[in-house]
């Protein structure tokens, strides 16, 4: 029999890849033992495609309190359906399904480049050309650093995004640039909130207006989640309803502004750890 072909991320179309982790077979290879909940790294195989993905399987999900409603597994999966929505494929094909261990969520797998630069620490007080001042990071032995992120079109887009899905862990290692000049970004499962949980790495823009091809896609989002429109009926499969109410009025409310959201003030704006 022979050998499947392997496909890397980026070389196949979402709809093939949606067809794939959907109705391929799942073998597990390993575990992604750093991630705080139950991370598998498997191949997916069909009818001689084979790719690799994370499989996020329900059952090994940690209860959060302020999320007791539906499952990381969802969120993931909303996040993916919001990207796509916007236009900007931000975020790597993802599905529910059946698999190891129950229902969960497979992903693309998304091989970064190691030689890409999105975030930095440097000495002084700005952040110099290219790149967006975050705020003071404790480096060690009494010093601190400016903690900085690039002016990056791809990373502002991804801010945009954030601030829809409600993103409440935008972590560094979330953010995957690719060798082909993509940007991808992962771990969506804690978005969605009804309350205001946004927290960030991306606070360089907040306060300035959005670009126009943010507002474009803010306006393509609200039409999209329209009562019986196809993204608001896939959502309502995987969001309460509060959560999707919630999720029309920050679309709404970033168009009224026509700004990058600023932190509240209200708790802590940079997830910890923030890589």
């Amino acid at each position: 029999m022979p050998a499947p072909e392997r496909i890397p991320t980026g070389s196949v179309s979402a709809a093939d890849a949606l067809t794939l982790l959907t109705e391929g077979e799942l073998t597990v290879r390993g575990q992604v033992r750093e991630a705080s909940n139950a991370v598998l790294y498997c191949t997916v195989s069909l009818d001689g495609t084979e790719a690799h993905c994370v499989w996020k399987p329900v059952a090994g999900e940690r209860p959060l309190w302020d999320f007791p409603d539906g499952t990381l597994a969802q969120r993931e999966v909303a996040a993916y359906e919001l990207s796509e929505a916007t236009g900007w494929g931000l975020v790597p094909p993802t599905v529910l399904r059946e698999g190891p261990y129950g229902q969960g969520m497979a992903q693309l797998w998304v091989e970064a480049d190691p030689a890409a630069e999105l975030l930095a620490l440097v000495d002084g007080p700005e952040p110099g050309d290219g790149w967006k001042a975050v705020g003071l990071a404790e480096v060690g032995e009494g010093r601190t650093a400016l903690l900085v992120h690039a002016d990056d079109p791809r990373l502002r887009r991804l801010a945009v995004l954030d601030a829809v899905i409600n993103n409440g862990d935008r972590k560094g290692g979330h953010l995957l640039p690719t060798a082909d000049g993509t940007l991808y970004a992962i771990d969506h499962g804690v978005t969605f909130n009804t309350d205001d949980k946004l927290r960030t790495l991306l606070w360089g823009w907040a306060g300035e207006p959005l670009t126009g091809e943010a507002t474009e896609a803010l306006t393509a989002v609200t039409g999209a989640l329209a009562e019986g429109a196809p993204l608001a009926t896939r959502l309502a499969q995987l969001l309460t309803a509060a959560e999707i109410t919630a999720l029309r009025g920050r679309v709404g409310a970033l168009l009224r502004s026509g700004t990058h959201p600023e932190p509240s003030g209200e708790w802590p704006a940079i997830p910890w750890p923030p890589v």
